[in-house]
């Protein structure tokens, strides 16, 4: 009997602890792992077929790669979504017919890339980076700080002497770095403790996309290069993050909570079986 009673009471202990994160976990693998930023695959085209083939110069042959290593490539943006042309048809796929552009001039980058950043292209055609462009057709384009096929997730890194020198004196830009360091901490302290909950199984859908605006808002204002209504606005966006925050704290407490819970209960269950066992033995003398 005591036997009986030993396994029943183990099978017990075996749901309860497991069923305290169950609905994170289901939640977190039915939900978030469908998500674009959760890291879609990019299916191979005929634009990645021919650059590495043996066909295409080999001075355009790296391009694949570079771009595989993109933030671009991450979020599912591919060749077409730039230079136009049908990805799935090798005859058309350079077709001005079907929107091929090929290698914009140096002075249109801004407006191929301003298809999708539409807030940052009017705020750099407004500053002295797009004035400079446009006066001179030799000015800094997006290229020119982000690079052109491997272009990464954007931090205030990109704001460093090598860069900014090689047009200007680097003093105004370090300036503008200071501005933006606070912002910038409070969002990457955000997006780790994004990651620790995701870790845990938790879906963090409506934090993620609250940050993704507020990120995207914040680098939209980076690009007027406006020093004085960089530190205007920092206030603002200090408060926005902070709210993400609070909502984060929260989750980390529930979290924490439900661990400490379900330790209250196996301890719990556990004292209960010995004292069942005892009993047991008890009642069979």
């Amino acid at each position: 009997m005591r036997y009986i009673l030993s396994i029943l009471l183990l099978l017990t202990l075996l749901t309860i602890a497991t069923t305290a994160d169950a609905g994170y976990r289901d939640i977190f693998g039915k939900e978030f792992l469908t998500k674009p930023w959760a890291g879609g695959l990019v299916e191979e085209s005929v634009c990645i077929e021919c650059h590495t083939s043996d066909i295409i110069k080999p001075e355009f042959r790296d391009i694949p790669q570079e771009w595989k290593k993109s933030w671009h490539y991450h979020n599912d943006v591919s060749c077409e979504n730039c230079h136009g042309g049908d990805p799935e048809d090798a005859e058309m796929a350079m077709s001005p017919e079907r929107g091929f552009v090929g290698t914009p001039k140096y002075s249109e980058v801004p407006e191929v890339c301003g298809k999708c950043h539409i807030g940052i292209l009017k705020n750099y055609l407004e500053s002295g980076h797009g004035k400079a462009l446009k006066a001179s057709k030799t000015g800094p384009n997006c290229v020119t700080c982000h690079g052109s096929h491997n272009i990464q997730k954007a931090s205030i890194k990109i704001i460093n002497e090598s860069r900014c020198s090689k047009c200007h004196s680097y003093e105004r830009a370090k300036i503008m770095k200071q501005a933006l360091f606070l912002t910038e901490k409070k969002i990457r302290d955000i997006d780790n403790d994004l990651k620790k909950l995701k870790s845990e199984g938790v879906f963090t859908d409506e934090e993620d996309k609250s940050l993704f605006r507020t990120h995207v808002e914040y680098r939209t204002l980076f690009h007027t290069v406006n020093v004085d209504l960089v530190k205007q606005s920092t206030d603002k966006f200090v408060k926005k993050l902070g709210l993400i925050e609070e909502k984060i704290d929260k989750t980390f407490k529930e979290l924490e909570f439900r661990k400490n819970f379900s330790v209250f209960l196996m301890m719990v269950f556990a004292g209960l079986g010995i004292v069942i066992f005892l009993l047991s033995r008890t009642y069979k003398d």
